[in-house]
């Protein structure tokens, strides 16, 4: 790259085209890089265009593969994706390509694609609020479709596919997933569910009954009735009619709904990003955890410690001790 290029400030590199911003900016959204909030400034007019779709479910119901065929799909349309593979689960992984997602790696050849993996690192929450920003760089630099896939389901999980327009949730006959799902709420969350390997026995029963369940939840409640699909990934099969369901939910949102669910989320953006810089404050270098320990010392309950220091950030009078 001409030394000339290097010096433009990052975000207008992002904003030209160069995928190296794209990749430094996601690394600064991962670290928590003050430097970002200036660059979010800059792109956040530009933001908005592309399709954010999230894609989870448990381990092994053929989420990677889903994902590598939806990319094939939307690059034979002649659409820029990117894909975030993020990994809520483990702190040890640093961010490589995880198991199955190896199979993406024919992808990072295609100019028209860019896949970045993440791990959660320090926390669920920040990981959270990352996947957010990084969301915004990839929408920002001109990808059509951003991508965002987990490893698992679990609260971690809900929490960083909450980033998505529409939430795609996989799972696959066998290994008692539609249980799983009518269980821990993925009903709720998914906007579109697939039931994957579907040449599997029990697939189709499996799809049958989860279209009942989704039925008698949202049946009648003017809401978005989840479609249930049946696909082979692997083979190839389905991944049209998946990309299809995506459109209908968006289509079914329309811009008055799709712009006020951004906004929510946008209102969980400023959340996760404020209880960050909160928890930075409050137990960073001189914050607060000397005082606690001295505190606890002399026989103080935590409530009671908590308590005051609540009154102290929120600078408003301690209640009194005659108050129950």
């Amino acid at each position: 790259m001409p030394v000339a290029e290097t010096r433009k400030p990052i975000a207008e590199r992002l904003l030209s085209g160069d995928r190296g911003a794209v990749a430094r900016l996601i690394t600064w959204a991962e670290n928590g890089d003050p430097r970002f909030g200036a660059v979010q400034e800059r792109i956040y007019p530009e933001l908005g265009r592309a399709r954010r779709l999230g894609i989870t479910g448990p381990p092994g119901a053929g989420k990677s593969t889903l994902v590598n065929e939806l990319v094939g799909e939307l690059r034979a349309a002649e659409r820029q994706v990117g894909v975030l593979a993020v990994d809520p689960s483990s702190p040890f992984t640093g961010g490589a390509l995880l198991g199955d997602r190896i199979r993406m790696e024919a992808r990072t050849t295609d100019p028209g694609v860019f896949i970045r993996s993440m791990a959660s690192r320090e926390s669920h929450g920040g990981l959270a609020r990352a996947t957010i920003d990084a969301c915004d760089v990839m929408d920002a630099f001109g990808f059509d479709d951003v991508l965002i896939e987990t490893v698992g389901v679990g609260q971690a999980e809900y929490d960083v596919v909450s980033a998505a327009d529409t939430v795609v949730v996989v799972l696959c006959p066998g290994a008692g997933d539609s249980i799983q799902a009518m269980k821990s709420g993925l009903l709720e969350v998914a906007d579109v569910l697939v039931v994957n390997k579907d040449d599997l026995p029990g697939a189709h029963r499996m799809a049958a009954d989860l279209d009942e369940a989704v039925h008698i939840r949202l049946a009648g409640r003017g809401r978005w009735v989840t479609p249930v699909l049946t696909a082979s990934a692997g083979k190839g099969k389905g991944i049209a009619a998946v990309l299809e369901a995506v459109q209908r939910h968006r289509e079914h949102l329309g811009e008055e709904g799709l712009a006020a669910a951004r906004v929510e989320k946008r209102a969980t953006q400023v959340r996760l990003a404020l209880g960050e810089r909160l928890d930075e404050a409050l137990w960073g270098e001189g914050g607060f955890q000397q005082r606690v320990e001295r505190e606890l010392a002399t026989g103080r309950t935590p409530y009671a410690i908590a308590g005051d220091l609540l009154d102290d950030v929120l600078d408003r009078p301690g209640a009194s001790e005659e108050e129950e």
